[in-house]
């Protein structure tokens, strides 16, 4: 092949990178907004109650665009472990662990005790280090014994999951004490000093100060995979073990320490989730955040511009469904549906665009 043919190729594949999502979310719009007609819901109505809960005001524009923090860092981890051929699918479980991690650092590791910042980014470290950990277990075994990650990952988030629902259930662990029979299994509401800070003085606008570091992540995110060796080394490794091998590149450090990343975005993003909007940790912490954040990783293609993209467009598409389905009447599943034929559409034109001749 020619220089201009490479180069027109390059540019095709650029442009189907960009129009192969965002054809996969109308298409799945378009389904969910014929749903909603079927089920004798005004459209009118719905697209309304979607806007308004979704960006109708300062509140709610926040409250999306904090949803869509921890969604994006699931979704960076994904690209990440990506580039080396890797999938990680355990982003519930990565969340719960970092959850877990910085309720118990909030609450009784002395965090709220300490000087500056401190009290809030030590639980986040803290969040970010159990991610990572978790993270690494699926490393550990694809390395030692083969498993595939796929496998290991989505296991792991079912183990974690029902550790934390062990953790708010027993009062040795996590629970708050037991006054009565309808105290609920929930930890008790971290300190002040432990919540992230806000980016406005205005508590009705909640956006807090986790975007920065989202932001930064994702700049970090981007360089590596496209301007270090270690971006270059897991490319290698996803491409051609063997060949990788050959050439010197640690194959088993590698897959250890890209999966500790992607774990540790996780850890991370259950660390936004408790300081910066639930402040208590309860059974359902995760509340499916580590599915949506895989579905942001896939639709973003290995771009870090589309985990953003796709990370706003889940943030706001769940904002939106609360409301749609309070005020309107519309079922939560419709937006579990749209989730699922955006997933369908984009991997059905993915597989049949690689059966096509070059």
């Amino acid at each position: 092949m020619n220089p201009t043919h490479m180069a027109i190729e390059r540019q095709l594949r650029a442009h189907v990178g960009v129009w192969l999502p965002l054809g996969a979310v109308l298409f799945g719009i378009a389904c969910g907004l014929a749903l909603v007609a079927g089920v004798g819901v005004s459209l009118h109505d719905a697209i309304a109650a979607f806007a308004e809960g979704a960006w109708g005001s300062a509140y709610a524009f926040a409250a999306s665009a904090n949803r869509a923090l921890a969604l994006g860092l699931v979704g960076l981890g994904f690209i990440l472990a990506d580039r080396a051929k890797l999938t990680n699918v355990g982003g519930e479980g990565q969340i719960a662990v970092g959850g877990i991690a910085a309720t118990a650092m909030s609450l009784y590791g002395g965090a709220a005790q300490l000087a500056g910042p401190l009290p809030f980014v030590v639980p986040m470290l803290a969040a970010l280090l159990a991610g990572g950990l978790w993270g690494s277990i699926a490393g550990l075994l694809k390395v030692k014994f083969g498993t595939n990650e796929v496998i290991s990952t989505l296991l792991l988030s079912f183990v974690a999951v029902w550790i934390l629902y062990g953790c708010v259930q027993s009062e040795a662990l996590l629970r708050q004490p037991m006054t009565d029979s309808a105290t609920l299994p929930e930890s008790l509401e971290i300190p002040d000093a432990t919540h992230i800070p806000l980016l406005s003085d205005d508590s009705a606008v909640p956006l807090h100060g986790g975007v920065l570091v989202a932001l930064a992540l994702a700049l970090v995110v981007a360089i590596v995979l496209n301007k270090t060796v270690f971006g270059v080394r897991l490319r290698a490794v996803g491409l051609n073990p063997v060949a990788a091998r050959r050439a010197g590149i640690p194959i088993a450090s590698s897959i250890l320490l890209v999966m500790f990343f992607a774990g540790a975005f996780g850890g991370l993003a259950g660390a936004f989730m408790l300081q910066g909007e639930q402040f208590v940790l309860k059974a359902r912490f995760s509340s499916g955040y580590g599915f949506d954040g895989l579905v942001v990783g896939l639709l973003a293609r290995g771009s870090v511009k589309g985990v953003i993209a796709s990370a706003l467009l889940f943030g706001f598409l769940r904002s939106g469904g609360i409301t749609m389905e309070m005020v309107a009447g519309v079922p939560s599943a419709i937006v579990l549906i749209i989730q699922g034929l955006i997933i369908l559409t984009l991997a059905g034109a993915a597989f049949w665009l690689e059966r096509q001749p070059r």
